[in-house]
């Protein structure tokens, strides 16, 4: 489910390009999606495929590779969805990444404090 949209920057590990977007918060995913033209500019390839399923029971098989992100201050590396043109979605595995929160009142991104069990 989409919320709301953040600047997202999304890198290559290894060589520092990057690049800055306006990804969709979405809470409904588990990874982050951006574009396969657009990571291929990175110089970021797939290192597997993936089969991926919507809500709406949509399937398919996609590219997975590693991105840097950051988005609110904050920094992570995260597995990314080589995905078609157009789409860029900010997922919960991301969001963990940078320990950020939704704050769906205010329509942001907040720090989370991470519990250590």
């Amino acid at each position: 489910m989409g919320l709301f949209s953040v600047p997202l920057v999304v890198g290559n590990i290894h060589t520092g390009q990057s690049e800055t977007v306006d990804a969709m918060v979405d809470t409904g995913a588990v990874y982050s999606m951006v574009p396969a033209s657009l990571l291929r500019r990175l110089a970021i390839e797939p290192v597997r495929t993936m089969r991926f399923s919507t809500a709406s029971g949509d399937a398919g098989r996609y590219g997975v590779g590693e991105a840097r992100f950051s988005a609110a201050g904050e920094t992570c590396y995260a597995n990314v969805i080589f995905g078609p043109e157009g789409k860029f979605l900010l997922g919960m595995m991301t969001l963990s990444g940078l320990a950020l929160a939704v704050d769906s009142v205010q329509q942001r991104l907040i720090p989370e404090e991470i519990l250590l069990l």
